[in-house]
């Protein structure tokens, strides 16, 4: 990867990170250009790959004063754009191991009570024939 891609890259993450809202119910997927190719769940892989192994980014957090004043699901969740920063991490965790794509990426949002959390997870691969 040159350096002008990866100043791009980077770029793009902290544009998403200073975007950020509150929100729940965004859908993951976007027209994001990352290095390397993401295909979410139930998207085809239209190329012979290997499978090199799962990736994933978790986090769970305990709710704020805000989330959870009278009791109702009001600010949480991730928003679409935290979604993009989240989906770059788990691109760079995956180039990090050989990776040319990462396909069946997942986001899973869950909360209880006290706390709310995450799993972005996908496959990383390697295409044969490249």
């Amino acid at each position: 990867m040159t350096f002008n891609k990866i100043l791009s890259f980077l770029l793009l993450a902290i544009s998403a990170a200073v975007l950020n809202g509150c929100s729940s119910g965004i859908p993951i997927s976007s027209n994001t250009k990352y290095p390397i190719e993401v295909l979410y769940e139930n998207q085809p892989v239209e190329r012979p790959y290997s499978e090199i192994g799962v990736v994933e980014i978790t986090s769970e957090d305990t709710l704020t004063d805000r989330q959870t004043q009278d009791r109702r699901m009001m600010y949480r969740g991730n928003d679409a754009k935290t979604k993009e920063l989240l989906t770059a991490r788990l691109v760079i965790k995956a180039q990090k191991i050989g990776a040319d794509a990462l396909i069946n990426v997942t986001y899973k949002y869950y909360t209880s009570v006290k706390k709310e959390g995450y799993i972005l997870s996908g496959l990383a691969v390697r295409y044969r024939g490249e």
